[in-house]
């Protein structure tokens, strides 16, 4: 006995594929009545029709991994694809630098801590690289005597 029909309208009752629609066939006669989407629905409410659970992949061992990269793991030579700019753009490193020791030099500037010479020789030495960071450029700035004495508020 052929019930493609009901399994074809149990599939778009419920939205699920044909081969997830499970029959109960004890009781295929009365399946075979129903030709309606409401015989249909009323047959699943008492459970002759079921939908079986859809099929996905585990997410088990990408959230181990996951993890794993979380801790450092993974990382090593052979997981590399990019040059080590390309992954870690030195330009930016560069930019971020650059852009912080201007904004310092600038504060001092304008709270008069150094004088606009001074000012001007600490710019150039930035802009050639001559610090590594915001620390190294305060320490050149205490160890040459370059804050001013007396600061106008």
């Amino acid at each position: 006995m052929k019930l493609d029909l009901q399994k074809v309208l149990a599939s778009k009752v419920t939205g699920a594929g044909k081969s997830r629609i499970r029959i109960d066939f004890e009781q295929r006669d009365k399946i075979k009545e129903a030709i309606t989407k409401a015989d249909i629905r009323d047959l699943i409410d008492e459970g002759i029709i079921s939908i079986t659970p859809a099929k996905s992949n585990s997410r088990g061992r990408a959230k181990a991994r996951t993890i794993a990269k979380r801790k450092g793991r993974q990382r090593g030579q052979a997981k590399r694809v990019g040059s080590s700019n390309a992954r870690h753009n030195s330009k930016h490193d560069w930019i971020n630098r650059i852009r912080l020791q201007r904004k310092l030099l600038k504060s001092f500037k304008n709270r008069g801590l150094i004088e606009s010479n001074d000012w001007k020789m600490l710019y150039l030495k930035a802009k050639g690289g001559f610090f590594k960071h915001k620390r190294q450029l305060l320490q050149y700035i205490e160890q040459n005597n370059l804050f001013k004495k007396e600061a106008k508020k």
